[in-house]
């Protein structure tokens, strides 16, 4: 069995003992998530879980490489060159939790993905972060780690056009169509989808903190509290999407995290907040200074050498790059800034024990294991390198000239720099990057050979 620090499996005395504290429980489910993001997996009965903690569950490899779409992605060669042959499914410690939007008989438990002797499966998201957190380790310093997500609630059916809504208030059947950021109002009228949101939460054990209106009607963030393990942060968003998406669900609504649902309006960010631990448990980045220590000036100057390589990780989807506007909070260039929201890489205002940095590229669209290990894959570069990243931007960073490598402009040139990156490669494995660029050239593909309605409008009779 591969000694990862992913690599830790819960054995069947947890199952036994949540089965005790929850004897109405007869539906789980069984989640994995690979590369683009997706949970899936299966539906199980009481019965057989306790065996999948004995001795895991047979899941196709060709799950690892499945598109956004759940369509097998055969130009990897890992679907009938591999007979698609089972690798395991091992539950994770800690993950089997209630799923009460489910309803009271209903749970879930998360897993890694292994290959039949034990090994860790290389192109396991969870894997792939594990080794660049061991990276970090090995140097005496562990990645302490909060993962912030914005969402739109919206109508299940859409407007009189076709057109995607913002959701009705459940207090107050009120459709906004203003921005009324920090509204307390917007707060209210939702407060039963929260109510049961922030139950659903403590039931899972997620550490849900203070919820915004943010800047759109409809778009709001919660905070997940910071943890010294940076694979817990991201299995937590992992579980709190689905959970955001299910409760919506039950009030009729949906709950979407793609970068950008709405054309003239504020795309849904994923910030990572991010500091680091000494070998003492203290941050490294504490300083009196607002600009830190030299530690994390290095860091961000990692960050800002593998911003263009790791971008198709930020920005995944075709979708993804409506959200990079100038002036709309997405930034646009590599640059940082103290106290600044208009940069990538923002220092926030703070006491010195609490200094840390935001990465503010991501969209909440990204797979979180995936844009936590190309972040910290930028920092330890950063770190054991020392790279500077130059002064920090003043003012309006959307102005500002970057002194910092591009940000590719378009999908087809991310996927191809992440492809030809031997820093990706180095942190992320080869194979990993390989598969993944396959994937979502595949993607590219697919979705490009569709004709959508704005092709028939701009160009059947005017072509």
């Amino acid at each position: 069995m591969s000694n990862s620090i992913s690599c830790q499996i819960a054995d069947g005395r947890e199952a036994a003992a949540f089965f005790e504290a929850h004897p109405h429980i007869d539906a789980v489910d069984i989640i994995f998530t690979n590369m683009c993001g997706v949970p899936r997996g299966k539906r199980l009965r009481r019965h057989e879980v306790i065996g999948v903690y004995e001795n895991g569950r047979y899941l196709p490899g060709s799950a690892a490489v499945v598109d956004i779409t759940g369509r097998d992605t055969e130009e990897t060669g890992l679907v009938w060159e591999d007979g698609d042959a089972d690798r395991l499914l091992r539950p994770l410690p800690g993950s089997l939790v209630p799923a009460p939007w489910l309803g009271p008989d209903a749970a879930q438990f998360l897993t890694g993905f292994y290959e039949l002797d034990g090994t860790a499966h290389d192109l396991d998201p969870r894997h792939v972060l594990g080794k660049v957190i061991e990276r970090l380790m090995a140097i005496g310093l562990t990645p302490v780690v909060a993962v912030e997500l914005e969402f739109y609630l919206v109508d299940q059916a859409r407007d009189g056009n076709g057109q995607l809504q913002p959701a009705r208030g459940l207090r107050n059947p009120h459709r906004s169509d203003d921005i009324q950021v920090y509204g307390l109002r917007e707060l209210e009228d939702f407060k039963p989808f929260f109510d049961d949101l922030y139950t659903a939460c403590d039931a899972q054990g997620i550490p849900l903190e203070s919820a915004i209106s943010e800047y759109a009607a409809g778009q709001f963030e919660i905070t997940l509290r910071h943890r010294p393990d940076a694979l817990r942060a991201c299995d937590e968003a992992i579980m709190y999407k689905r959970l955001v998406k299910g409760v919506a669900v039950k009030h009729g609504l949906e709950a979407t995290f793609m970068a950008k649902p709405f054309a003239e309006s504020a795309g849904n960010g994923m910030h990572l907040h991010i500091s680091m631990e000494d070998a003492t448990g203290h941050n490294a980045f504490a300083s009196d200074a607002a600009e830190g220590t030299d530690l994390l000036r290095h860091a961000i100057g990692g960050m800002q050498a593998a911003l263009g390589d790791s971008f198709a990780i930020f920005a995944p989807n075709a979708n993804s790059y409506r959200r990079f506007k100038a002036n709309s909070y997405a930034p646009v260039a590599s640059t940082w800034g103290v106290n600044n929201r208009t940069v990538s890489l923002r220092i926030p205002a703070g006491p010195p024990a609490s200094r840390h940095v935001e990465h503010r590229v991501c969209g909440a669209d990204a797979n979180p294991y995936l844009a936590v290990a190309a972040v910290l894959a930028g920092m330890h570069h950063g770190i054991v390198n020392q790279i500077d990243p130059g002064a920090p931007v003043v003012g309006n960073g959307y102005e500002a000239e970057s002194s910092g490598p591009k940000m590719p402009s378009n999908w087809f040139a991310a996927v191809d720099q992440f492809r030809q990156s031997a820093l990706m490669q180095d942190y992320l494995g080869a194979r990993f990057v390989e598969m993944y660029a396959i994937v979502k050239q595949t993607e590219q593909e697919r979705f490009f050979a569709l004709v959508p309605e704005l092709d028939y409008s701009w160009y059947l009779r005017n072509a």
